[in-house]
């Protein structure tokens, strides 16, 4: 990678400029939803700051599949709102059962359990009005394939039946390949369509999907690795979540299955590959996606 590490691309530049365009549009997409409570509760989680990661992703896919990332940042700010529903939802009693979420009380903490479930589904059912209502400049047959996308990640295939096989192991011995279809389905599966939405609407071909999807596997499980590393190393005022919960909560983790050294080894290599699988291509435009892999991997939250 030494021909990217060492190019005039300014990344931490990138991340924030990137970041501040995300945020006004995030800002932006939420109208005078009534009752007020509502509005509110959408705000309250949608705009409670974050990486921003998987919009950033669907930004810089499609400016490596040479498109213009404005006309993807609708779907971007759709991902987000995905995002934050299942984190809304994630956090309830009935699931993971977690007081704090980026720095401050969870959704049901504030406005309670049936309006966080409510504000998650409004969430939901907006990304996909982002996406087939207020997306001009994109042909329709991206929006549908996107639509698409979308469906599949929200729903049994991806979120809801990751989580569901995350809670039926709780408690339980869980082996490696147990352990990696939960994560590419709970974490992976939204990695991986916000790359693959950025780049259907750049109008990648078929060599790059696959190369992205590849891509995208690798740096979904690297995540959800140093996510299981810093829940046993860093603390919650680090996290801006509760640390520890995997232990209490009797999860089988990486760590728990191979230890930290090991793990960490394997994000690493999760790192090159997802890296190797896109530097046949331009490597100027792909700059800000293999510096997002490496980015993934040497967080402290």
């Amino acid at each position: 990678m030494e021909e990217v590490t060492n190019s005039s691309f300014d990344f931490p530049g990138y991340l924030a400029k990137s970041k501040i365009l995300v945020e006004t549009a995030l800002d932006a997409s939420l109208g005078p939803e009534r009752p007020e409570q509502l509005r509110e509760a959408m705000r309250y989680s949608l705009l409670a700051g974050g990486k921003r990661l998987r919009p950033i992703l669907c930004l810089a896919a499609c400016e490596l599949a040479g498109g213009d990332s404005k006309l993807a940042l609708p779907t971007a700010v759709a991902l987000e709102m995905i995002h934050t529903m299942s984190l809304i939802h994630d956090d309830l009693p009935a699931m993971d059962n977690d007081d704090l979420r980026r720095g401050r009380p969870t959704n049901h903490k504030v406005y309670g359990d049936a309006i966080a479930i409510l504000a998650g589904d409004a969430l939901l059912t907006r990304a996909f009005e982002m996406v087939s209502l207020r997306s001009p400049g994109v042909p329709p047959e991206s929006l549908l394939k996107v639509v698409g996308e979308l469906s599949l990640v929200a729903g049994a295939p991806g979120l809801v039946g990751g989580q569901v096989e995350d809670l039926e192991c709780e408690g339980k011995e869980v082996d490696l390949e147990t352990l990696e279809f939960i994560h590419l389905h709970k974490t992976g599966a939204l990695l991986k369509a916000c790359v693959t939405c950025g780049a259907l609407i750049g109008g990648a071909n078929k060599e790059l999907l696959n190369a992205l999807t590849t891509y995208a596997n690798a740096i979904g499980l690297a995540f959800q690795i140093i996510d299981d590393i810093l829940d046993v190393t860093a603390s919650s005022d680090v996290l801006g979540k509760t640390a520890g919960k995997d232990l209490i909560s009797d999860k089988t983790t990486y760590p728990k299955l191979l230890g930290l050294d090991e793990s960490r080894r394997k994000a690493d290599l999760l790192v090159q590959k997802a890296k190797s699988a896109i530097q046949p291509f331009d490597l100027k435009a792909a700059a800000p996606l293999l510096y997002l892999a490496e980015f993934i991997t040497n967080r402290d939250r």
